[in-house]
């Protein structure tokens, strides 16, 4: 339980479960419980939903989800991902685009990013809410990407979190992490859901080697891009498919 533990400490705000710090082998082993903690997620979600749907039109209610998504996770991953646009595309050399990337302010780029991102987010979700069921597999489609990211491709940096949690995550955290999506997105959508995965693999390829053009490695920012961007995908995917 100690790395299913420390990937819900890691991704959410969830309060300290284990009351010391977590070994490099668990934070690896954590890697495979991401779509897990993504089920967990889009389970609050729905719920929201279900709740929401008694007292809020859809608009509102798109809204109020969508502010409940970001709450879940403290920002996390767009946060990652302002800093992921601001890097890539601020600088001009390597070392310039990473020193960016650590920046804690937003540029322009980032900016734009982030607020393209969460207006898209917005008006997909206003297409689908009568299909609540794909709200549970998004979050765990997209923290499948991360999964993905962490095992197939280099990490930036010889020393931090980031650099820990990719030493240690093996194929058996990606079999697990697979075999968990795929039945969840069986479950919640039957063929659809298994459609809509297609995009996650495709969209951590195309990210990661478009990334890998202007630095050396992904960072733990680029694993938070991923994930809101494989989330942006499957959320235009069901509000088109729907």
């Amino acid at each position: 339980m100690i790395p299913f533990l420390a990937a819900l400490q890691f991704l959410t705000l969830s309060p300290p479960l284990v009351r010391r710090a977590f070994t490099e082998k668990e934070l690896g082993q954590a890697a495979g419980f991401y779509p897990l903690v993504g089920v967990l997620i889009g389970a609050l979600l729905y719920g929201a939903n279900y709740g929401l749907a008694l007292i809020a039109p859809d608009a509102l209610r798109a809204a109020l989800l969508l502010a409940l998504w970001i709450l879940l996770t403290g920002a996390l991953h767009l946060d990652g991902l302002l800093d992921t646009f601001d890097g890539i595309f601020g600088g001009h050399t390597p070392e310039r685009r990473l020193e960016i990337m650590r920046d804690e302010r937003v540029g322009a780029f980032g900016l734009s990013a982030g607020v393209i991102l969460l207006l898209m987010k917005f008006s997909a979700l206003s297409g689908f809410l009568q299909s609540a069921p794909a709200l549970i597999l998004i979050p765990a489609a997209s923290r499948w990407g991360m999964t993905l990211a962490v095992f197939a491709f280099p990490y930036a940096r010889p020393e931090g979190l980031g650099s820990a949690v990719k030493a240690h995550t093996t194929w058996r955290q990606v079999a697990f992490a697979t075999l968990t999506v795929l039945i969840t997105a069986w479950v919640c959508a039957g063929w659809i859901g298994l459609i809509a995965l297609g995009g996650t693999p495709l969209l951590v390829w195309a990210g990661s080697t478009f990334v890998l053009a202007r630095i050396p490695g992904l960072t733990g920012d680029i694993y938070g891009a991923i994930n809101e961007l494989a989330e942006l995908v499957a959320v235009v995917f069901f509000a088109i498919s729907i």
